[in-house]
């Protein structure tokens, strides 16, 4: 019935039709590229330079198609065709979709409530030296940075739980808990020293994270490389030695149309981007900071910048598109599809993905021992470790303290005002971890041109959609036409041998990776980690792509007969999914529960339950700093500075971005930048002897070339806050200008 309705919608011609068959033009202009050379240590020029869906496929008559039709109609008379919606109606491979809303105005739907979130009605008044919003990775991260570097730091969460989108929740039935993941689930590096930069910060912070560890990450794909036809195809993509038995080279010669085509544009690929790659132990992300500053900490990279005096020519395509180096390099469909797959973490497949996102995956991803990591206890765990060494340092974690306002008195950010109503004043910064969206609307006293510019400009940046949930409690033991799940050959081989309990579902190559009808994803933690379930049991979150329209959920009433019946509708994607591995889960459910967007907006406190900030690759943001301006170099972020004084931003909406290792790198950055220039060296030089591996960290010798110079411009004025007085203790308030003249406290 789908085939049929999808030939109605995009006969043989339409543009629909034609994006289908463009790979078949690529086969037919196959060829090979040269190897070139490359650097992620280029990323560090910018430290300098910016100092300052598918249509619904359900049959015409449920009442969740008729009811939609109705809503359709409605909003069509009310306010013309809704771009955010008809985009995701009819997708395609080559477009890239982002959603737009113009987060200052007024709301005409109400947001619903929901129990288990907290009122936000704790915290008291008091004072600190760093004031954090959220505890998401990113104002963890910079929360217990903060207070390791000496100052007295409060991170104040609205939620009751901490984490952001890396937390998890539990519920029981029949007498056994179960607990669920409800955002990120795949992690490479968090099981030894490496070179992720949460990892790294964990081991900085002296803390341990129990975790099981896996090796590969499971495919559902339609059997033919492009058009969808055919059963699904089961294949399983390995870390490690690439030539190794079961590696990527022999998956590639397997399911590829032409393996050896696709083997040869892959080193081509990897040479192209070995400057760059390699890059990634020339420099951390924990070496930098946005201010003169950074010339020190970086500086132990000047070897490789040396030796390698190529990389300043790869300064563009680091932050520019990936499609672009693709589409230079690769032809084989398989190789194009799998690379798109990699890049959708991030939001985006290869178009709209920085190239620096890639750099990681070809450096790490096929060293030996490279694993992905399972949190035992939940990836709450994450936060967990994160919190408890900032409280080692002092750090206070208040849950369940909603932040209505940013203070600002003759426009800096003093501060900020509760929901209760106390208000937890700043003597150094405020640090908003809540998305743009989120930030902009804590700003309610604008009262210059600039940042009356600034904040309606973040309100209204593009964004990635929304993204549906399905959590499912499975019974392996139950009999169900005779079979126990261990019985199904799908489950033994993806499951048992293939031992992954992470999965991702492609429904349609044709399609948008970010359609959220067609590419969904699977996580099984119970596989490694059985803490999570009663024996014999199982806990799987289902979840799409970050795709899904707000507009036509908003208008519903949770707990409605149409909200349930929308629900059921637009999650049967997520069930097909998971049936891919397993047949019977409907009949195997204990419980379900299906997560709307409505829902993943009050739990993990994301305007309209965006996946996150989605400017696309290879244009500059707005506010992005000077390197935009005066360089060819397309930065997609906009600054972790504000046109606020004492107000820096951090999380995934920032640099370097979407996912939980960006996004607490973020942190860390947002944490160097507010302390002075010798706090940071002497955390990078202690890191730096934890493991070999981190000797990198060590600007070296090489640091006293610049450090003399800059150390005394470390925090930049704007960051420097009030001071405190010989014992400590807060001063009284000092006027702003004042305050911009005084010493840092940290």
């Amino acid at each position: 019935v789908a085939a049929r309705w999808r030939h109605v919608v995009s006969p043989p011609g339409s543009s629909v039709a034609a994006c289908r068959a463009g790979p078949a033009c690529l086969r037919e202009r196959r060829r090979m590229a040269g190897g070139g050379s490359g650097a992620r240590v280029a990323v560090v020029a910018w430290w300098w330079w910016a100092s300052r869906s598918a249509a619904l496929r359900a049959p015409s008559g449920s009442v969740a198609a008729r009811w939609r039709r109705g809503v359709a109609v409605r909003g069509a008379a009310e306010s013309g065709k809704n771009k955010n919606v008809a985009q995701t109606e009819e997708t395609s491979r080559d477009r890239v979709m982002t959603f737009s809303y113009d987060t200052e105005r007024e709301r005409v739907y109400e947001k619903p409530v929901y129990k288990g979130t907290g009122d936000g009605m704790s915290g008291e008044s008091g004072e600190y030296d760093v004031v954090v919003i959220g505890s998401g990775m990113g104002g963890l991260a910079c929360g217990s940075l903060s207070a390791k570097y000496g100052s007295k730091t409060i991170v104040l969460e609205s939620h009751i739980k901490m984490g952001g989108s890396a937390h998890t929740f539990s519920r029981v039935a029949e007498g056994g808990k179960y607990s669920f993941e409800v955002g990120p689930s795949i992690f490479e590096g968090l099981d030894k020293p490496s070179l992720n930069p949460l990892r790294i910060l964990i081991d900085a912070l002296d803390e341990t994270l129990e975790v099981e560890t896996y090796d590969g990450l499971g495919y559902w794909i339609p059997t033919s490389n492009h058009d969808a036809t055919g059963p699904t195809r089961y294949w399983r993509f390995q870390l490690g030695d690439p030539e190794a038995p079961g590696g990527f080279f022999e998956s590639l010669r397997e399911h590829a149309e032409d393996g050896e085509l696709a083997i040869r544009e892959w080193k081509a690929l990897c040479r192209r981007l070995k400057t760059l790659g390699g890059s990634t132990t020339a420099v951390s992300l924990l070496n930098l900071r946005q201010d003169a500053g950074f010339l020190a900490t970086t500086a132990g990279s000047l070897p490789f910048v040396t030796t390698h005096p190529d990389v300043f020519l790869d300064l563009p395509l680091t932050f520019d598109s990936l499609h672009k180096t693709v589409d230079e390099l690769v032809t084989e469909p398989f190789l194009r599809n799998f690379i798109d797959t990699m890049c959708i973490f991030c939001g985006f497949p290869a178009k709209g993905a920085m190239t620096a996102h890639m750099l990681y995956v070809l450096e790490r991803f096929f060293e030996p021992e490279c694993a992905y990591s399972v949190p035992v206890g939940g990836t709450e765990n994450i936060a967990r470790a994160l919190a408890r060494g900032g409280e080692k340092f002092g750090m206070k974690l208040q849950l369940n303290a909603h932040v209505d306002e940013i203070l600002l008195e003759h426009g800096r950010a003093v501060g900020v005002r509760l929901k209760n109503g106390a208000v937890v004043r700043a003597r150094k910064a405020v640090v908003s971890n809540a998305t743009p969206f989120d930030t902009v609307k804590l700003l309610k006293d604008a009262d210059s041109p600039r940042l009356n510019e600034w904040r309606s400009t973040l309100a209204k940046l593009p964004r990635h959609g929304a993204i549906l949930h399905l959590f499912v409690a499975l019974d392996a033991e139950k009999l169900v036409d005779g079979k126990r799940l261990e019985d199904h050959d799908s489950w033994r081989a993806a499951v048992e041998r293939g031992g992954s309990p992470a999965h991702l579902v492609v429904q349609d190559w044709g399609r948008s990776m970010q359609d959220s009808q067609n590419l969904c994803s699977f996580f099984i933690p119970s596989v490694k980690d059985p803490s999570v379930c009663p024996p014999g049991k199982h806990t799987v979150h289902v979840y799409s792509s970050g795709g899904e329209p707000y507009e036509p959920w908003e208008k519903l009433q949770t707990g409605s007969p149409e909200y349930e019946a929308y629900k059921a509708e637009r999650a049967e994607i997520l069930w097909r999914a998971l049936e891919k591995c397993v047949p019977d889960a409907k009949e195997r459910a204990v419980f379900h529960i299906v997560g709307s967007p409505l829902a993943h907006e009050a739990f993990l406190r994301r305007d309209r339950g965006t996946y996150g900030m989605a400017w696309a690759a290879g244009q500059p943001a707005p506010f992005s700093g000077l390197l935009t301006k005066l360089t060819p170099i397309p930065f997609p972020f906009p600054d972790l500075k504000t046109p606020v004084d004492g107000l820096l931003r951090c999380g995934d909406s920032c640099f370097p971005g979407i996912g939980t290792p960006s996004a607490a790198a973020s942190g860390v950055i947002a944490a160097n930048t507010l302390t002075k220039l010798e706090n940071h060296i002497d955390m990078l030089t202690e890191t730096s002897k934890k493991d070999p591996l981190y000797r990198f960290l060590d600007p070296g010798l090489f640091q006293w070339l610049y450090r003399p110079l800059v150390s005394g411009f470390t925090p930049s004025p704007e960051l420097r806050g009030q001071a405190t007085s010989e014992n400590g203790a807060a001063g009284a308030a000092a006027p702003v200008a004042a305050l911009n003249a005084t010493v840092p406290t940290a």
